[in-house]
């Protein structure tokens, strides 16, 4: 796992479409970026050691390669506002799982850190949310590629800036969304 540049792959032009009963050739390797947060800390760990894990678990996947992340940021709750700072950062990687497995593989992680659903945007021990999905669409009720709140979230955009500055997301470079520059609320963690 490295803090290298991750910038292989547009999201951009010639987008593809699928649904829940679409399938994609699982023997290719998609780019992808998930979006990785947590505020709680429980038995298993802090909200580092929460991100540090799951990433570990992306690591050793055997349909993942080639895992990089962001730096940590610390950011404020974009719900509540009675609740600590998120530790967030995001993970690039390549992965032969369909966008629903890899959905159901983030679900996963999140229930390994025992995450519990308390409140509508509130605190939780791991959020892991795909963001980019090479250049394929999705628009399902449990699924939405690119993820939705992508282009207005600086907490999002900065560290996936920071893996991919020459992105293109929907036709449109990274730098050109203003939250990829905005630091309002967000403060780069030097010691995670």
């Amino acid at each position: 796992m490295s803090k290298s540049s991750f910038d292989s792959g547009n999201v951009s032009g010639s987008n593809t479409s699928i649904s829940a009963t679409n399938s994609i050739d699982e023997t290719i390797w998609f780019t992808c970026y998930v979006g990785l947060g947590s505020n709680l800390s429980n038995e298993l760990g802090s909200p580092i050691e929460h991100l540090q894990q799951a990433l570990k678990n992306m690591q050793n996947h055997e349909k993942i390669r080639k895992v990089t992340v962001s730096s940590f940021y610390a950011s404020v709750p974009m719900g509540p506002q009675d609740q600590p700072d998120f530790v967030n950062a995001v993970a690039g990687f390549e992965t032969m799982m369909s966008p629903f497995d890899l959905l159901g593989f983030c679900q996963q992680l999140e229930m390994s850190a025992k995450r519990a659903r308390l409140r509508h945007w509130g605190e939780r021990s791991l959020d892991v949310d795909i963001l980019l999905y090479g250049d394929i669409q999705v628009a399902e009720p449990q699924l939405t590629i690119p993820h939705a709140g992508l282009g207005e979230r600086n907490f999002v955009l900065i560290p996936l800036r920071e893996l991919a500055p020459h992105l293109t997301i929907l036709d449109k470079p990274i730098g050109d969304y203003p939250q990829s520059c905005d630091w309002t609320g967000l403060k780069l963690l030097s010691d995670a």
